[in-house]
């Protein structure tokens, strides 16, 4: 019977130290809410070994896709959104690390020499102890891992804003570029027309040896524009396959223009909005408060833990029958506790967590100075790009087709230069690309804009509406 007892006490010790601590809590919300903000919804990626019939579809890319089809086959594909993702795993797995109880202790002992006694020799010891931290110990560390699993996933979510802004940003250059490729390609045709006319004049003696000449280094140089503008796309091609994580020199389709929006929100307010949801700033807050809890941990490791321990003797039979606990096994209940006296370094482990604590709340001031810096450069690009874009499409532009129109007539009547038309195709030319170029630079500082605030911002049509409604 004695025997029993002590069988169904060890198992006892050793089901604590494998279920949990005796002083852990449940907290109020699921494990899940303790390990990703509140409605945040776990990404997929092609890249785990799932089961293959869960695993997501990637849109197919064509000339007619949205920059968010694009954005989406890079949130399922990319190695750096999944690496983050499975850093933010690693940080969660800590939880169940951290706040389980020590190992229990099982103890066997042999007598060399059997100890004889009244109710029989000891021949052997058996024991099992079970350690017990501090009460609130292993709580503190896993609200510290919990707050270690946020910063982690907010991590995640910078990761995935930035790849989308490397995808945005590849889109508008790839934009660009073919867009200025066709206007060039354009004026290629036009000036062609121009040197036929040209040399047909000079044929029959109504042209000018020196405009010819001037014709045709002109169409030498677009000529070599194009040239360079197609020799440049591989380029740009490898460059959005990279954020797309496929091959450099996987086909990319021409890229048509992309949505004009501009931003509906003043500088100010983008400050204010990136402050709460930045995810760079709120992992900052999480580390803060994680390190709250370390200290935490620090203070509770300057308390003496428990240790609860049973032990047995086994001891036989007695040389006298006589004796009733003849070879009965002796149970010893133990208690002990740990004498934390060095108490410089528990200490010393309490103010180097409030150091971390203050290092990392400086780090949140530095970053939100150099969040608003960059707010306010890439709120001057968007603005300034769509003034530009403004500035061609509605003054410079249209005055440069009626010049060349002019220009055109007056040349076919005689009454102006041939350089001066050439001139006038020149500037409509440089006028078209730089208001492509407008346009990308303010859809690229639209999507760095979205970055710093931390989500999609409201924006409005760009085009020169009555209203211009705004959207999210």
């Amino acid at each position: 019977m004695a025997k029993y007892r002590v069988s169904s006490a060890a198992a006892l010790l050793v089901l604590a130290g494998c279920t949990g601590p005796l002083d852990r809590q449940l907290s109020n919300t699921s494990f899940r809410d303790r390990i990703m903000p509140v409605g945040a919804e776990q990404p997929k990626s092609v890249l785990r070994d799932d089961d293959p019939a869960d695993a997501p579809d990637r849109p197919i890319l064509t000339d007619s896709s949205e920059p968010a089809e694009y954005i989406r086959y890079a949130m399922l594909s990319s190695p750096e959104v999944e690496a983050a993702y499975q850093r933010w795993r690693a940080a969660a797995e800590r939880i169940s690390q951290v706040g389980a109880l020590p190992d229990p202790r099982l103890k066997v002992g042999f007598f060399l020499d059997e100890v004889e006694t009244r109710t029989g020799p000891q021949n052997a010891k058996l024991g099992v102890s079970q350690s017990f931290p501090w009460p609130g110990t292993l709580s503190d560390r896993e609200d510290a891992a919990a707050r270690g699993a946020i910063a982690r996933w907010y991590a995640l979510e910078a990761v995935q804003l930035e790849t989308a802004e490397r995808v945005t940003n590849a889109l508008y250059d790839l934009a660009y570029l073919d867009a200025a490729t066709a206007i060039t390609k354009e004026n290629l045709d036009l000036l062609a027309s121009f040197e036929r006319v040209v040399r047909a004049q000079y044929r029959v003696g109504t042209g000018s040896h020196p405009e010819l000449i001037r014709v045709q280094v002109e169409l030498g140089q677009l000529e070599d524009r194009v040239v360079q503008l197609l020799s440049m796309r591989p380029a740009y091609e490898a460059t959005l396959n990279a954020a797309l994580n496929r091959p450099a020199s996987s086909p990319v389709p021409t890229i048509t223009r992309l949505p004009d929006r501009v931003a509906s929100v003043d500088v100010e307010a983008l400050v204010a909005l990136a402050s709460h949801n930045n995810p760079k700033l709120l992992a900052i807050d999480e580390r803060v408060e994680q390190q709250r809890h370390l200290t935490d941990v620090a203070r509770d490791a300057g308390m003496p833990d428990l240790t609860i321990g049973l032990d047995t003797i086994f001891t036989g039979q007695a040389g006298t029958s006589s004796i009733a606990e003849s070879g009965d096994d002796p149970i010893l209940l133990s208690f002990g506790i740990t004498l934390p006296i060095w108490r410089d370094k528990y200490s010393a482990g309490v103010r180097e967590s409030i150091a971390n604590r203050l290092a990392l709340a400086n780090d949140r001031s530095a970053l939100t100075n150099r969040i608003a810096a960059q707010i306010h450069r890439a709120w001057f690009e968007h603005t300034d790009a769509d003034r530009r874009v403004r500035l061609y499409e509605q003054t410079l532009i249209p005055k440069a087709r009626e010049s060349l129109e002019a220009s055109l007539a007056g040349f076919r009547s005689g009454n102006s230069r041939f350089l001066d038309l050439l001139d006038t195709e020149r500037t409509l030319l440089e006028f078209s690309i730089a208001a492509e170029r407008a346009h990308a630079d303010r859809g690229k500082a639209l999507a760095r804009l979205n970055t710093l605030a931390g989500r999609i911002i409201q924006t409005k049509s760009a085009q020169p509406t009555s209203t211009n409604e705004v959207q999210p």
